[in-house]
């Protein structure tokens, strides 16, 4: 008898790594843009506010955490390049996030058939840095402003959600996948797919392709990488590409005139020439 053994599919080459234009007036973010937000700016989220929204504050909305933070932050403009303005109030603050310690990284997405926000964030019930387990939750809103969060934990923190043949992923960080049935509840946990190095995380789909942008702790210095992920095999056999380097640090406000030194973990107490 001839023993036949399965073996996982190769990655898909290194991808070209697109051209990318800063915008003009960046950084379009910028600390103390408000009387409470201060100068950590973590993790921010884009949407187009939907046409079923009544009242929208303006065109896009951009939330962002702090590293530390105490509640969600929202900015709002009606065009990318701004100018950006602060909803002060923010948009989940700590005491209804279901966490005790901080809540960052928010990832939201919008729910046209069912005419809501999902608003994905991690926090734990100690600050950043003091051990405590850093989970996932999920918030939902009728309007982007006001979100209720759901008591289920869902994962591990630094969620990117996305779509694909029926199915809500998520990658988090260190580089985990999860699914679930309806995007809401019961993510089943699968492999790790990227080296334990993997920061934050990006994810585009288009067809069977995932391009997933990241940054690596270690690197020196930190950037923003490409890589992509045949997504036709089984989820449990998805392997991303070598990556690519997509953006460096150049511009002042990067970093770019800052010793060059391999990133660390962990939050950020001052500047640093990372991406």
């Amino acid at each position: 008898m001839e023993l036949r053994i399965a073996m996982p599919p190769e990655p898909l080459p290194p991808p070209t790594a697109p051209r990318v234009a800063r915008l003009p007036k960046n950084p379009i973010i910028r600390p103390h843009m408000d009387g409470r937000m201060g100068d950590n700016i973590n993790g921010p989220s884009l949407i187009r506010v939907p046409d079923w929204v009544e009242g929208a504050l303006g065109r896009y909305y951009l939330y962002f955490g702090h590293h530390d933070g105490a509640y969600i932050r929202l900015a709002f403009a009606d065009d990318l390049a701004g100018p950006w303005r602060m909803h002060e109030p923010g948009v989940l603050p700590l005491a209804a996030s279901g966490f005790a310690g901080h809540l960052a990284s928010p990832d939201v997405h919008v729910d046209d058939e069912e005419r809501r926000f999902r608003l994905f964030f991690h926090g734990s019930d100690t600050a950043t840095g003091r051990g405590g387990e850093q989970r996932t939750r999920l918030a939902l809103s009728r309007d982007g402003l006001r979100f209720e969060a759901r008591e289920e934990t869902l994962g591990v923190p630094y969620w990117r959600v996305f779509r694909h043949g029926g199915w809500h992923y998520a990658l988090g960080m260190p580089g985990r996948l999860y699914r679930s049935g309806d995007g809401v509840s019961g993510f089943e946990a699968g492999p790790v797919v990227f080296a334990p190095g993997m920061r934050h995380s990006a994810v585009a789909v288009d067809g069977d392709t995932a391009f997933v942008y990241y940054t690596r702790i270690g690197d020196r210095p930190e950037r923003i990488l490409l890589a992509t992920m045949d997504l036709r095999p089984p989820w449990t056999d998805w392997r991303p590409s070598e990556a690519v380097t997509v953006l460096a640090p150049e511009e002042a406000w990067e970093g770019a005139d800052l010793p060059l030194e391999p990133s660390r973990e962990g939050i950020v107490r001052g500047p640093v020439r990372q991406l």
